[in-house]
């Protein structure tokens, strides 16, 4: 209108027409409730004033507009719909409504996307029950369960943001509308899913994103379409968890393993873009080979060697030390360390290897063996008694074993009867056994060969004294002297036939014995009651002889003797218990 005051507020009727043209004002078009556009004059902090092509400017309350920042996007000069309120002007201004033709033109986008299936853009403003405000221009209903394909476990994800929108219900005259974000994300996911897998071809390599991480693996964006590529694909090595290998976001080749259009399933590979290690492992890794590695895992039955990557083995928790007593890996070594091992076994099908870490250093029994040999002294302290013997080390790490048979030349019943745990004793090496590892200790050779030195003061025909030490059903032990016993058959305890020997004997019972039979090398010893007591007999009458008047006949002096010989009268068992 401000040109209509040019020139002292003086115009030509010629001049009026061109501008009635050039704004191409009809009044029949100014009508309450019409869309209308025009041309921002000025802009005040309470109203936009608006040029519409009238004899009165429009004016727009700020507050009319929704959203505040969208006030400082628009400019003089900027181009603006608006609904006409009424047409007759307040204060010389038309009033104009900003948020209704906002509305109405949202109200038209919403009848078209409806009709036609097609997408409006909106701004998801709240959280309601059981869904969301969605902003497209009027408020409209977003449920819950059209938010998105996969549940959201946190409405802050789309509060705020803009999407596009399928309409799915929508009324013109009640101004209501419902819209679903999953359809048109389901509409695009099927349109990439098409293209993805017309490309996919099982050994074919693709770039990919690593979307998420889990502890069986990681999903990888190969465009709109994800793929699990599985923990037992991703190295030829062990892999405690994907975030040891990878990180979310991070671009990364794999190759298409195989795949599932219908079920939408597409298995993906990392570790086959090299070449497998195991292939020729037999070529590189040989029995007895030393090689070196880094522990990488350490369990209750024994620890992993990484050899190469892709390439580990076992040791086993019985390979770990020489020691007799087994010892958690976790005491020998630590992860990260890195340290050499022998190799025990390859076996390329199975894909193992077996290590040993002792085997390394000779083993202590032949460091023993090259140190002392058999009959040398050693010191020691007892580890551990059982009923067969005593264990003694003798060396760190290496312990021998003193059987019960060799603790004395007594008979013991138990170890512990003489031996004590704790105790520092000395021992003789009986022997050296690397390949069993056996060490064979003795403590009662200390004192010497006690049957060597029998065998030397003793011989066949000898009368002993001896002590009934055990009953059995074919005669008696008897101990000839501490640490030597032998035995008396039955047929050698008496002139008498005797069926069971413990009807006639006791334990503890000491008798004179002859001699029958001496065995040095498997140390047996066979004696003769029976042949005793006819020796002693036969020397008590040479004795009585030679003492006697040789007047006297031979049948007088047999006479006279054998009435003082008594012969040994056997007990009944009655009189031996009543005896007891």
């Amino acid at each position: 209108m401000s040109e209509l005051t040019k020139n002292n507020n003086h115009i030509s009727t010629k001049d009026y027409e061109a501008l009635l043209d050039k704004y191409k004002f009809k009044a029949s078009e100014l009508i309450p409730g019409k869309l209308i556009k025009g041309k921002v004059l000025k802009i005040t902090p309470s109203f936009v004033l608006v040029d519409i092509g009238s004899k009165s400017e429009g004016i727009i309350p700020v507050e009319d507009f929704s959203d505040p920042e969208n006030i400082k996007k628009i400019n003089p000069g900027d181009e603006i719909e608006a609904i006409l309120e009424r047409t007759s002007p307040k204060d010389g201004y038309l009033p104009l409504s900003k948020s209704k033709a906002i509305a109405a033109k949202a109200l038209d986008n919403l009848e078209k996307a409806y009709k036609y299936n097609n997408w409006i853009i909106g701004k998801v403003s709240e959280k309601v029950n059981k869904g969301y405000l969605v902003d497209v221009g009027i408020k409209t209903f977003l449920p819950d369960s059209h938010a998105d394909i996969k549940p959201i476990k946190d409405p802050n994800e789309i509060i705020g943001k803009r999407f596009k929108f399928k309409v799915i219900k929508f009324d013109r005259k009640s101004e209501n509308a419902v819209v679903s974000r999953k359809l048109l994300l389901f509409d695009k996911k099927e349109k990439k899913k098409k293209q993805v897998f017309s490309q996919l071809k099982k050994g074919k390599t693709f770039m990919g994103e690593v979307k998420t991480l889990t502890n069986f693996g990681a999903f990888i964006d190969l465009g709109g379409i994800e793929g699990l590529l599985h923990i037992s694909d991703m190295s030829w090595g062990k892999v405690n968890h994907p975030s040891a290998l990878f990180k979310i976001g991070e671009k990364i080749e794999v190759v298409i393993l195989d795949f599932d259009e219908k079920e939408e399933k597409i298995s993906l590979g990392y570790k086959q873009l090299t070449k497998d290690p195991w292939e020729d492992i037999e070529d590189k890794y040989k029995e007895g080979q030393k090689v070196k590695g880094k522990v990488v895992n350490l369990t209750d039955f024994g620890a992993f060697i990484e050899l190469e990557k892709g390439v580990e083995g076992l040791i086993h928790i019985s390979d770990l030390t020489w020691s007799r007593k087994m010892v958690h890996p976790k005491k020998v070594l630590s992860l990260g360390e890195e340290v050499f091992v022998s190799i025990l076994d390859v076996d390329p099908a199975e894909k193992r290897i077996s290590l040993g870490l002792k085997q390394i250093n000779p083993h202590p029994l032949e460091t023993l063996k090259n140190k002392y040999g058999p009959g040398k002294r050693v010191k020691g302290k007892i580890t551990n008694i059982t009923a067969f013997g005593a264990f003694i080390e003798v060396e760190k790490g290496v312990e021998g074993l003193i059987h019960i048979s060799d603790i004395s030349w007594k008979k013991i019943n138990h170890p512990s009867d003489v031996l004590k745990t704790g105790d520092e004793i000395e021992a003789i090496i009986l022997s050296i056994d690397v390949e069993k590892e056996k060490l064979s200790l003795g403590i009662k050779q200390l004192e010497g060969d006690i049957w060597e030195d029998f065998f030397e003061r003793q011989k066949i025909g000898d009368i002993v004294n001896v002590k009934i030490v055990r009953i059995v059903d074919f005669g008696v032990f008897v101990e000839i002297t501490p640490g030597i016993e032998g035995v008396v058959f039955v047929s050698e305890l008496s002139e008498k036939k005797i069926e069971n020997p413990s009807d006639a004997f006791s334990v503890g019972e000491e008798r004179l014995a002859k001699i029958l039979k001496m065995n040095k090398k498997d140390k047996k010893i066979s004696l003769s009651f029976k042949k005793a007591q006819l020796e002693m007999q036969k020397r008590e009458y040479k004795k009585y002889m030679q003492s006697q008047d040789t007047k006297h006949t031979l049948g007088d002096i047999m006479k006279d003797q054998l009435k003082n010989i008594e012969t040994p009268k056997i007990k009944s068992k009655k009189e031996k218990e009543n005896k007891a």
